[in-house]
């Protein structure tokens, strides 16, 4: 069972889609790590810490379970978005709460980050016939340039074991 979980997020942008990919992992900082996506339940317990505090306790080649939200384009001029919704619930210690994906075109950080923030709050309601005490979002937002480069844009939850 998950004890910690971080937010990151990141952008790539390459001549290539998946090295854009990986320059989205690197500039979100878990590039090291064979990634596993799992669906979006935040575990009852489950500490939410910093990014700097969360990677200082995984290992390069470590297998990590994320819920993860990405997405590429060429297009250009296109913007890009992707962010990962939080919905806390009132007992955290004792409840579970939800974590929703949103990935999306022409909207900002901003924008997309509270539309998964509501999805992963509509979520929880649903499950439990209540509102979490508070959401929060990660989000990233890009635009892929003039010459039509890739660009990828990645949110992520990252578990810790």
């Amino acid at each position: 069972m998950p004890k910690k979980v971080f937010f990151t997020t990141g952008v790539g942008r390459h001549k290539e889609m998946l090295e854009s990919f990986e320059m989205a992992l690197r500039d979100a900082g878990i590039e090291k790590f064979n990634l596993v996506t799992v669906s979006s339940i935040l575990p009852p317990g489950c500490i939410i810490v910093e990014r700097s505090e969360g990677l200082k306790e995984l290992v390069p080649g470590e297998i990590v379970f994320t819920v993860m939200s990405r997405n590429s384009s060429n297009e250009p001029s296109r913007r890009i978005a992707a962010a990962i919704g939080c919905a806390i619930p009132a007992d955290s210690q004792a409840d579970f709460g939800y974590l929703s994906e949103h990935h999306s075109y022409g909207e900002s950080e901003e924008c997309a980050g509270k539309y998964a923030g509501e999805l992963a709050r509509e979520m929880f309601y649903t499950w439990k016939n209540e509102y979490p005490l508070r959401i929060s979002y990660a989000a990233r937002s890009a635009e892929v340039d003039e010459d039509g480069n890739w660009a990828t844009v990645l949110a992520a939850a990252v578990f810790i074991l």
